[in-house]
């Protein structure tokens, strides 16, 4: 199995841990109307500019994240204070995956157990290359639904 990539941002108050294999390409992060550009720009090196934004903006953006591949804690908390509800909730996003929030675990067809915290995006359309997850193949087709 393929080591995870795990890189981490700090400003020295705050730690932004991106998981880039969890990304569902989403946007939430950098578009205008939505995100953070100041701090998520993925045309840059490094695309995360932690002193772009103070750091409870910057969590508050990361805490919108729909796959979990951004996640934060304060560093005076250390990276256990990430907490997830015990409860699980699923949502059906809008033209996009759908939506698993809580921890939970991933059984493949093989067998394999994974388990995932946060936010799961699971596909909806079919089209994804990395099922049973999202990976963002739903906007290039136009799927509705």
């Amino acid at each position: 199995m393929d080591k995870e990539i795990v890189k981490h941002y700090s400003n020295g108050t705050l730690t932004v841990v991106w998981q880039p294999g969890r990304c569902v390409h989403s946007t939430v992060c950098w578009k205008q109307a939505t995100g953070l550009p100041e701090v998520f720009n993925p045309k840059e090196k490094p695309w995360i500019k932690i002193e772009g934004a103070d750091s409870d903006r910057i969590a508050a953006q990361v805490a919108k994240c729909p796959s979990g591949a951004l996640s934060s804690f304060y560093n005076e908390e250390g990276p256990g204070a990430v907490t997830v509800s015990q409860e699980t909730k699923i949502e059906v996003s809008p033209n996009g995956p759908l939506l698993v929030y809580g921890n939970i675990t991933v059984k493949d067809k093989e067998g394999n157990e994974s388990r995932r915290t946060k936010v799961t995006a699971f596909c909806r359309c079919g089209q994804s290359q990395n099922k049973p997850y999202c990976d963002g193949s739903h906007i290039p087709s136009g799927f509705e639904g």
